[in-house]
């Protein structure tokens, strides 16, 4: 069975320390309130209170760097935030960039 985006290795969402300290690696906009706004590693804006919004540009996950489908873990080192659209064109390709 397949395991739904966003999740941690066994299919469970993940919890909110995690989700803060993912949030907390997403790099900081020049001017806005940290807590509230991050760029994700390609550039694009995430905003805390959309994680997981699929609706919302701003939305974010917690994605693993390393795919679990390729043997990736929910180690904090393999954990960050991308906005959903980025995720989804990441998919399970790694290494992966944003060009």
């Amino acid at each position: 069975m397949a395991r739904n985006r966003n999740t941690d290795i066994s299919g469970k969402l993940f919890g909110s320390t995690t989700v803060g300290a993912v949030w907390q690696k997403g790099r900081a906009i020049e001017g806005y309130d940290s807590k509230v706004w991050r760029y994700d590693i390609c550039g694009k804006p995430m905003k805390f209170s959309e994680y997981g919004n699929t609706n919302s540009e701003n939305g974010w996950e917690v994605d693993h760097i390393k795919p679990v489908a390729k043997a990736g873990t929910d180690d904090l080192g393999n954990l960050q935030s991308l906005q959903w659209d980025n995720n989804r064109k990441k998919g399970d390709t790694h290494p992966w960039n944003c060009a």
